[in-house]
């Protein structure tokens, strides 16, 4: 079984995700329990390329391939963890500020806190307050993260962060942030709960946040 589960794990290191589809299916076939699977192949593989993206030993288009696999992996997985009441380990929502259209860091980050077992609600780019303020309410979010990758939409993030602060949901969720021209300077001076410097590292702190770490 360990043989079996380290395999999912490499294949999906490598990006193969039609070997990865055919190792679930074969891991399901033998009853290993579709959690275990799921911790000890997938996301245990996302966990080897997350470190290893931070110390750039992979980059960009290896953590995309990786990330495809890993979710034609879970795709197999979802009704069989849902049949076992199994669920994500936290909510977040994720988006591109208002008056910002730049989505391949957003997108970077959701692959990476998907691969700690985390839903990622996207709402896209160019995205006001009140739609961020939505979608966390609608779905019991844990976590906001906001992204801007322009310095004339930084203002945007502190505009999401005093919009949460002022609402029904002030000190229920976390307000991640992140983009090129963002601080953790800036961060402290909008009240926002955490910046991080890069995706890998964005998947952390979120997961302590949903677990309460």
């Amino acid at each position: 079984m360990s043989e079996l589960l380290s395999n999912i794990s490499e294949q999906l290191q490598k990006g193969k995700a039609a070997m990865v589809e055919t190792l679930v299916k074969q891991a399901l076939d033998e009853g290993i329990p579709p959690k275990t699977i799921l911790d000890d192949g997938l996301l245990a593989g996302m966990s080897v390329i997350g470190e290893k993206f931070k110390t750039n030993e992979v980059f960009v288009p290896e953590v995309l391939v990786a990330a495809r696999a890993m979710n034609k992996g879970a795709a197999l997985l979802k009704p069989a963890l849902a049949a076992e009441g199994v669920k994500a380990r936290g909510t977040a929502v994720i988006g591109t500020v208002k008056g910002d259209l730049h989505d391949i860091g957003k997108n970077l980050v959701k692959m990476m806190m998907e691969g700690k077992g985390i839903q990622m609600i996207d709402v896209g780019v160019d995205v006001p307050a009140e739609k961020f303020f939505a979608a966390a309410k609608e779905n019991n979010a844990q976590i906001i993260c906001c992204s801007a990758l322009l310095t004339t939409t930084m203002g945007e993030i502190k505009n999401v962060v005093d919009y949460i602060k002022g609402s029904e949901l002030a000190g229920k969720v976390k307000i991640m942030i992140g983009g090129a021209p963002v601080t953790q300077s800036f961060c402290d001076q909008i009240g926002a709960d955490a910046y991080t410097p890069d995706a890998a590292t964005a998947s952390d702190v979120a997961l302590e946040f949903c677990t309460g770490g």
